[in-house]
């Protein structure tokens, strides 16, 4: 991403509904592995630093962030060790040594997915997990991926034959941002009929704010009793594959 795209991130991402509501849904998720008290947890692809202190409630949290701008201000708003590193081969972390590798809207941002998924497998220990989220429905596309710099939107069964790939056995895959789906829909194909600029990014007003997160945060329930099968995100949880 760009340096506009961080800097609008790190002024948001506090208080915009939807990274309040992804960030309650994957805590809600990690809070299902019953993790060690003691474990270790990688975030790739940290960025501003928004989900670190959420990963901190379960366990000791390493960052990587290649962005020098977000690296800096995710260290200093969480008190968290952030090091530089890039999906896929310049991760400076010692292979097989996380309980939990976590990667939430990054791997959609790498030329090689294959490649980026093999390396969070390698990161974590035998009987670890991985956890990513991504953007869902490539017919979503919009000029929001644009901007982000996105490589692909992904189906499930995409998603799926990507991890096993790359050596991944795969214990969950629902979509998520499933109740709101139909507005994101209306909102992308107007702008594309009338030439509207996004402002996905934008914090809407408070009252609007709070409905949304209200909303989407309440998926996370729902995700309890079974996987939503359409959504504008998936979120996948994964194990390295037995040898």
């Amino acid at each position: 991403m760009d340096a506009a795209t961080y800097r609008t991130m790190a002024s948001v991402e506090d208080k915009h509904w939807w990274f309040r509501a992804r960030r309650a849904i994957v805590a809600d998720a990690i809070s299902q592995l019953n993790l060690p008290k003691d474990a270790l947890i990688a975030e790739i692809g940290c960025g501003t630093g928004g989900n670190l202190s959420m990963l901190a409630k379960f366990g000791t949290v390493t960052g990587v962030e290649p962005d020098d701008f977000a690296r800096a201000h995710a260290s200093e708003k969480s008190g968290i060790a952030v090091v530089h590193g890039l999906l896929p081969d310049g991760l400076p972390l010692e292979p097989h040594s996380f309980d939990l590798v976590v990667a939430c809207d990054v791997v959609e941002h790498v030329d090689d997915d294959h490649g980026a998924l093999q390396a969070l497998a390698r990161l974590t220990k035998p009987g670890g997990r991985v956890l990513i989220t991504v953007p869902a429905n490539s017919w979503l596309w919009s000029p929001h991926d644009e901007r982000h710099h996105h490589k692909r939107r992904y189906a499930g069964g995409q998603l799926r034959a990507c991890l096993e790939g790359a050596g991944l056995e795969v214990s969950r895959l629902p979509h998520f941002n499933t109740l709101l789906m139909p507005v994101v829909i209306a909102r992308r194909v107007l702008a594309k009929l009338v030439g509207l600029a996004s402002h996905d990014d934008a914090l809407p007003s408070q009252p609007v704010n709070a409905a949304l997160e209200a909303v989407m945060t309440s998926e996370k329930n729902l995700m309890r009793l079974f996987p939503l099968p359409v959504g504008v995100s998936l979120l996948a949880v994964s194990q390295p594959a037995a040898a």
